[in-house]
């Protein structure tokens, strides 16, 4: 299994994201105290270093602002995943509770302000990409699509042209680069393999955010996993297994 990078390369140059592959996953329906716990450390942390500052002033969200921007997004409608995490933390919002892994990969892309995502690993087909969008795309919505009424159900609804998506050999894993993600291919307490990015734009330690990673799903998911790092330099690579 690879990850292939290379038809946005040159568009990115800045891209990089490493990818986690976990296997014998124990994932928690309920949140974990102790985990629970560090999220409220997490937010409180974040809300002290950048409280009262505009959130393109935070850093990491502003060069996914202007990545979008290169592929037609310039409405504050369509924002990065980790935006989002860090809007909801400054206004004192708390971080949704999902179950165990996305909570502990949500928890480490707030700390670490990178757009961080995961699919249940015996749901993802073939190798993966990062690409531009293609007429043929499959994208189902969670949430109905994007001008669904509230509470709607999974539709399909495809990625419009030249838009930036994460992709398996069979379909689209999530629009917009890293706004939304199928239904597809979530990731439940029911999941035991589980393939995870954590994306870069050259702001901020992806190193360190991989560490952080791992510790929290060996902790809290139990498991093994692997680490593979592409870029635009080596954007082609295969997979580390556990």
């Amino acid at each position: 299994m690879r990850i292939d990078l290379s038809e946005i390369a040159s568009t990115f140059p800045a891209f990089r994201v490493g990818v986690v592959v976990a296997e014998r996953l124990t994932i928690p329906s309920e949140r974990p105290d102790a985990l629970d716990r560090s999220i409220g450390e997490r937010q409180a942390a974040l809300r002290r270093r950048y409280g009262g500052r505009e959130l393109a002033e935070v850093p990491g969200i502003l060069p996914w602002r202007l990545a979008y921007k290169v592929f037609g997004i310039k409405s504050t409608r369509y924002r990065c995943s980790v935006e989002r995490l860090v809007k909801n933390t400054l206004a004192e919002r708390p971080l949704p509770a999902i179950n165990g892994y996305v909570d502990a990969y949500n928890a480490v892309s707030l700390s670490h302000v990178f757009p961080i995502g995961a699919d249940d690993l015996d749901r993802v087909e073939g190798d993966i990409f990062f690409r531009f969008s293609r007429p043929d795309d499959s994208f189902v919505d969670m949430s109905g699509g994007e001008d669904a009424a509230e509470g709607a159900g999974p539709a399909e609804d495809p990625p419009k042209p030249g838009e930036v998506v994460y992709t398996d050999a069979a379909k689209v894993l999530c629009r917009r680069w890293n706004w939304r993600q199928d239904a597809r291919s979530l990731v439940s307490p029911a999941t035991t393999r589980a393939i995870l990015t954590v994306q870069s734009l050259g702001v901020g330690d992806l190193d360190a955010a991989l560490a952080d990673l791992t510790d929290l799903i060996g902790r809290f998911c139990g498991g093994r996993t692997a680490v593979t790092v592409a870029d635009a330099a080596d954007p082609v690579r295969d997979l580390a297994m556990p």
